[in-house]
């Protein structure tokens, strides 16, 4: 069977959006211990260029989980902490018109603050090729939250094969199996919400050309 591929992607680039990737990449990490072959490959992306983000974030995968600060002051995009990075879902939904391939991850984790809000889910829709488990937030996140819940998500991810699930049912599963777990470790309400996108009218129609 083909392993699971994650793709993270840092566009915070600080030294806290740092140490949230290094501690997500040591989950997986420690998901390989012991095996005598990878059960899950990792990409791991960290840049300022357009290009190359554009890129990371429409290679087909199991995950795609973003990393930066959620903005939607003008139009939904991440961005970096210093503010010399922005990518926004706009110009990714442009992107896709021109090359016909936008957002192939059957799960995508918006890890910044308040990215699961309507106005960043619909502006995901117009980047998508497919149906997608989308995990945003719902409020504004630290390094706490976003370690608890990952810490649980992954575990719960890779907790089986996840034979006979499509990789967005098996991501659905793992995340309200995580929302169970950070509700019970913290005594807190777990801002991190799952929901189910569809490819918006635009989306379908950048991929028919």
């Amino acid at each position: 069977m083909k392993n699971r591929l994650i793709t993270l992607v840092d566009l915070g680039l600080d030294s806290s959006f740092d140490a949230s990737m290094t501690f997500v990449q040591g989950i997986t990490s420690n998901i390989n211990a012991g095996w005598n072959r990878p059960v899950i490959d990792v990409n791991f992306v960290r840049t300022r260029d357009h290009e190359t983000a554009f890129s990371a974030l429409t290679t087909p995968s199991s995950v795609l989980h973003v990393m930066a600060h959620g903005d939607h002051s003008e139009e939904p995009s991440f961005l970096s902490t210093d503010g010399e990075t922005q990518v926004s879902l706009t110009a990714l939904a442009d992107w896709f018109l021109d090359r016909q391939w936008g957002i192939a991850s059957g799960v995508v984790i918006a890890d910044g603050c308040k990215t699961g809000i309507g106005k960043w889910q619909r502006a995901i829709r117009d980047c998508l090729q497919d149906d997608i488990t989308y995990i945003g937030t719902s409020t504004v996140i630290g390094w706490y939250e976003a370690t608890v819940f990952c810490s649980a998500f992954y575990g719960a991810l890779i907790r089986n094969r996840g034979r006979g699930k499509s990789p967005a049912e098996q991501g659905w599963d793992a995340a309200q199996r995580a929302i169970r777990a950070y509700e019970t470790l913290t005594d807190a309400r777990c801002p991190y919400k799952p929901v189910t996108l569809t490819p918006s009218r635009r989306a379908l129609r950048s991929l028919a050309g």
